[in-house]
């Protein structure tokens, strides 16, 4: 066997433990190479553009905007829960003021209808005396008209029957003694 055949071996065996395990650098294979190169990167970032700090700073910015949203969501709510107290409040002076306003209505009418039926008793009342006032006073007037016709009647009776029983001879004798008894 000479040297070629002893290289071509040497050469075969190598191809076949490559082809086995893969090349290998300080005990590493490639994928541990690949591993060992992405940790250096992440370190590298890290450690010299402290990519961890602008990470939290990020994340903390995000916190503290999402605090400050949810400190807005409950200022507005409470302002919401205060302004339906201050409506239910506004509300239950209404119906209150609402209330009274009707009785106090219902009180003005009562005291109206009252004040009505007052006046009518009082207006009846006089018209009822102004009717008895007038009824006297056509009372009185017939009477005096019945007095004046009797008193025409009895004249105009006693001058016919003085007419008729005394003549001239006794009107004569009658005028003789009342200008004697003068």
């Amino acid at each position: 066997m000479s040297a070629k055949t002893g290289t071509l071996e040497l050469l075969a065996a190598g191809q076949a433990e490559a082809a086995g395990h893969g090349a290998e650098l300080l005990g590493l294979g490639a994928e541990g190479w690949v591993y060992v190169g992405i940790t250096i990167f992440f370190l590298i970032a890290i450690f010299r553009f402290k990519a961890h700090r602008k990470v939290t700073d990020a994340l903390d910015a995000r916190i503290a905007e999402t605090r400050k949203s949810l400190d807005e969501a409950q200022a507005i709510r409470e302002e919401a829960e205060a302004l339906l107290k201050d409506a239910k409040a506004q509300r239950d002076a209404s119906s209150a003021h609402a209330a009274a306003m009707i009785e106090h209505a219902q009180r003005e009418a009562d005291a109206i209808l009252e004040k009505a039926e007052a006046d009518s008793k009082a207006m009846v009342e006089r018209r009822k005396k102004m009717a008895e006032d007038k009824i006297a006073a056509a009372e009185r007037e017939a009477v005096e008209d019945v007095r004046a016709q009797a008193a025409m009647a009895a004249a105009e009776a006693a001058r016919s029957l003085i007419a008729e029983r005394h003549t001239a001879e006794a009107d004569r004798k009658l005028a003789d003694e009342v200008i004697a008894s003068i």
